[in-house]
């Protein structure tokens, strides 16, 4: 058997996706072959694996830091919420249909063997698999047969260790607490707890710990302090997108509406890395700034829903104005597919509504289809010339006159589509910003700028190693593997 842990939390967003990622670079620095595993995750933020499927983008960042290709068997079930009809199931990267949160809590049992199949796949050839779980195993509410925390920690035979976030306040009562509801075989699995993201003088919580080991018998296994640099990586859920807005004083300024089904909202990820670069996430109920470079309408998972909801802020009257200002427009696949005249579902894809007028910036129309374009892209950008490599994840077709001006070729094909002024642009690629030479040729294109030399790539795998060094400064990382070997 290989050794595996299991990294479960107090609760979500409590750091574990990071705390996997920085741990599966260090112990791949220490010369193990490891592979990260989530049996299920809940996100929009999906990314394209080397095997043709889409798993969540935090697995998708662990594998990078792993130094190993990310594949489909690294998270098998992905559920992709959505509108009115509850969530989209991905399973091994492809989608298996729609369940509300009710029926996906009966369906999630008959998903078990095949998750279980894609751990054994995925942990071949391996030194160390790192396994995340989702939310807390605290949820006994929960009907069903878990697959995602203890359920899975117990069909694989696989040991545990608890996160937990001081943040957030309440550190101890989440430790003890999750301790005192969940079942004893749960809270043998458990062979110790890790301390995230602490403020401060670290001394002035050893009666906490103290009190934790105490009330529960569980060893503690380190407290990793607050990683400022955590904003350089790839961020999994929504959520996070208020705390990594980057606010200042750029010269470019660029405004995001946050729609409410957002997605692959990493491709702004780049652009906060610029140091000339004001990014600023526009909430709900606030109006976008009029005197910005660029709005960008970023993808969406429910793109007629999200048109509505993008008018119910208001924000089509501020794109609109923008735009008779002379201002810069450019969509990203779901915020593509807005620009247009109309979106059509006429097989009820995303939902009940069938139709929906799009902003009209763009001459195009699209109808959304059942079938989804996967796959990593290398492509030219028209207007610079430049090389760019992407991904498509996207339902639809979308045509029209604007399309012969294209924003993209990718190879004999064109893709996404330019106004007649050139102010209004659109493609379906994600993570175009990724590749340095076209970012820094469309923000020259915005405003005169010297390039600043910000390499991407390179910046998210220093900040890996950094990650891994802070956390093996921190946590018993030997113990850890003590505990994966059955010690």
């Amino acid at each position: 058997m290989v050794k595996a842990l299991m990294f479960q939390g107090t609760g979500s967003d409590v750091g574990k996706s990071l705390m996997v990622a920085g741990l599966s670079r260090a112990f791949a620095n220490r010369g193990l072959k490891v592979k990260p595993f989530k049996p299920q995750n809940m996100s929009n933020n999906a990314a394209v694996t080397s095997d043709g499927g889409e798993i969540g983008r935090a697995q998708h960042l662990q594998a990078l830091a792993a130094r190993t290709p990310a594949t489909v068997h690294m998270n098998p079930v992905l559920l992709k919420p959505q509108t009115d009809i509850g969530a989209q199931v991905i399973v091994r990267g492809k989608v298996r249909g729609a369940a509300s949160a009710r029926e996906y809590q009966h369906l999630k049992a008959g998903l078990l063997d095949e998750v279980l199949e894609s751990y054994q796949l995925n942990a071949g050839g391996a030194d160390l698999v790192l396994i995340e779980g989702a939310g807390s195993p605290a949820e006994i509410n929960l009907p069903g047969k878990d697959i995602a925390n203890m359920g899975f920690a117990a069909a694989a035979n696989v040991p545990v260790i608890l996160i937990a976030d001081i943040d957030r306040g309440g550190v101890i009562a989440s430790v003890v607490g999750t301790h005192a509801v969940i079942s004893a075989d749960a809270q043998s699995r458990v062979k110790g707890y890790v301390i995230n993201k602490f403020r401060g003088d670290v001394s002035l919580f050893d009666g906490g710990l103290t009190e934790i080991s105490q009330r529960t018998g569980w060893s503690n296994l380190g407290i990793a302090p607050w990683f400022n640099k955590a904003a350089h990586l790839p961020a999994e859920d929504a959520v996070a997108l208020d705390k990594k807005s980057k606010e200042g004083n750029g010269a470019i300024r660029i405004a995001v509406p946050k729609l409410s089904r957002i997605a692959n909202f990493d491709d702004l990820d780049p652009l906060k890395t610029e140091p000339d670069v004001e990014v600023l996430m526009i909430s709900p109920g606030t109006a976008i700034p009029g005197d910005v470079d660029l709005i960008l309408i970023p993808g969406s998972k429910a793109t007629i829903a999200d048109l509505a909801f993008l008018r119910d802020q208001g924000w089509d009257i501020d794109i609109l104005a923008h735009h008779r200002r002379g201002g810069r427009v450019l969509g990203i696949c779901g915020g593509y597919q807005m620009l247009g005249k109309s979106v059509t579902d006429p097989q009820g894809i995303e939902g009940k509504k069938k139709e929906a007028v799009g902003l009209g910036l763009l001459d195009i129309t699209t109808d959304l289809t059942p079938e989804k374009n996967l796959g990593e892209i290398e492509a030219t950008h028209v207007a610079s010339g430049t090389a760019l490599r992407g991904y498509e994840i996207h339902l639809g077709e979308t045509a029209g006159p604007d399309c012969a001006r294209p924003f993209l070729t990718i190879e004999d094909n064109l893709d996404g589509a330019r106004s007649i002024d050139g102010k209004v642009e659109g493609c379906y690629l994600h993570g175009l910003m990724r590749s340095d030479d076209f970012r820094h040729a469309y923000l020259d294109s915005l405003r005169s700028r010297v390039d600043s030399g910000v390499s991407y790539d390179a910046l998210v795998d220093k900040t890996l190693d950094d990650l891994a060094a802070h956390l093996e400064t921190h946590l018993d990382l030997d113990r850890m593997l003590e505990i994966a070997d059955g010690a």
